[in-house]
């Protein structure tokens, strides 16, 4: 017999689980990697977009594992610093909600909601302008600065998201698309769903559910 998770609330992370911000780092590392005079060619882009696949790490992991691909000069301090103003600028043109969202949001918005996010705040602000994040989860939106930037996979800031909610862990169920955001979720004693944006499974298999869209994520089925 299936054992019935428990659901008194939903949260999401943001980048690549709800906000279609693939393609938006892509472009910002290629346009970091140009402006240090790497060539970037078809190969090079292949390469460094499996490296960084799903984010794992943070955005400040990644920029030192290009720095060392790459023999670049730069701290890995100062690669996050441009790569994040490149995405910036990116995000307040060209940043959309992931698809089903919003129609998912429509189907469970009598539950509570809230978002728990790497993201720092400047990232949350530019977002929340572009999208109106906050018609959808209100006050209800926390990122990394919420916890003395302790970030994935510490499970510090699904707990803050869950004692905000007034909610116990263990009756939240996290929304995920990366490996390093379901084990903080995972940790943080919630039920976690992996859901594919990046078409590739291997990137969420550790998640107590797999779907590749919303359309999937039935909670009849699910639990």
């Amino acid at each position: 017999m299936k054992k019935r998770i428990s659901c008194k609330a939903l949260i999401f992370d943001m980048d690549g689980t709800i906000v279609d911000t693939n393609i938006i780092w892509d472009i910002a590392t290629q346009k970091l990697l140009v402006s240090k005079g790497v060539s970037y060619t078809p190969e090079i882009h292949t390469t460094v977009r499996e490296l960084l696949m799903g984010g794992a790490g943070g955005l400040r992991l990644g920029c030192a594992l290009l720095k060392q691909m790459f023999d670049l000069p730069d701290t890995a301090e100062q690669l996050a610093f441009e790569k994040k103003a490149h995405a910036h600028e990116l995000y307040k043109n060209g940043v959309a909600f992931i698809e089903g969202f919003s129609e998912f949001h429509k189907k469970i918005a009598h539950m509570p909601t809230a978002i728990a996010t790497n993201a720092d705040d400047r990232t949350l602000e530019i977002t929340n302008c572009a999208l109106n994040l906050d018609t959808y989860f209100g006050k209800h939106i926390y990122g990394i600065s919420r916890v003395n930037h302790l970030g994935k996979p510490r499970p510090d800031i699904y707990l803050h998201a869950a004692e905000q909610l007034g909610i116990d862990p263990r009756d939240c169920v996290a929304i995920e698309d990366s490996a390093t955001g379901i084990k903080a979720a995972q940790a943080a004693g919630m039920h976690c769903i992996g859901i594919n944006t990046h078409g590739s499974r291997e990137l969420i298999a550790l998640a107590d559910t797999i779907v590749d869209g919303y359309h999937e994520i039935d909670f009849l089925d699910i639990f």
